[in-house]
């Protein structure tokens, strides 16, 4: 084999890589917590017993987990503006994660709210809580920490589909390796380099995950 391996072309070029998966970072956050919001708002509705909000949260969950979800990043960034809504780059990339991950977690979600039985909520009512507080202390908590583990694997998806918004020319670590790559044309290094990066994101994520477990799920540890 001839070809000469040169790893400092990475070394000289760590602080793009390293931006590059900082935007990658901030950017998977930011869309995870908006999705989450949307993934519950959505088991609410899939839960309910109006038929009207039942068929508008399937409606969503259908059209988003049946198409690609390049051809939803491009209808936000490139479709969108002929409505006279237009987004940067970086907004649109979080939009279309944010709804993205917002149809699989609804789903999720709703699982576990259904695994909670209809006597612990008969039970908070007659304890006197409102229908707030039933929610979120008697069904949503005990129902996250029975479908956190699939949540989890969801999120972790979820960053790895970060990869596609630089089709975008979103600056994240993608993009800063494809530009690096572009330049030097040393596609072993930069890739290997930036597949080493997001093994790092993603374990990063995976320690917060846990620590999140034990914070607020700690009661369910005693169940299983």
């Amino acid at each position: 084999m001839s070809y000469q391996f040169d790893f400092s072309i990475v070394w000289d070029n760590l602080a793009l890589l390293f931006a590059g998966a900082l935007t990658t970072f901030r950017i998977s956050l930011i869309a995870i917590a908006f999705g989450l919001v949307i993934g519950i708002i959505g088991a609410v509705c899939r839960t309910s017993d109006s038929k009207i909000q039942n068929a508008i949260a399937l409606a969503y969950v259908e059209v988003i987990r049946n198409t690609p979800y390049i051809i939803q990043l491009f209808f936000i960034f490139f479709g969108m503006p002929n409505l006279g809504i237009k987004l940067t780059a970086e907004q649109a990339s979080i939009l279309s994660l944010a709804l993205n991950f917002g149809a699989y977690s609804t789903e999720i979600v709703r699982s576990g709210v259904e695994s909670i039985s209809k006597g612990q909520t008969e039970a908070g009512m007659a304890l006197g809580f409102n229908k707030i507080s039933v929610f979120r202390y008697i069904i949503l908590m005990p129902a996250l920490a029975n479908i956190y583990p699939a949540l989890i694997g969801q999120v972790i998806l979820a960053v790895l589909f970060t990869s596609v918004v630089s089709q975008i020319a979103t600056e994240d670590l993608t993009f800063a390796g494809d530009f690096l790559n572009s330049r030097t044309f040393r596609s072993f290094e930069v890739y290997f380099a930036i597949s080493l990066i997001y093994l790092a994101i993603v374990w990063t994520i995976k320690g917060m995950s846990y620590l999140i477990e034990r914070r607020f799920f700690k009661f369910a540890q005693y169940r299983r």
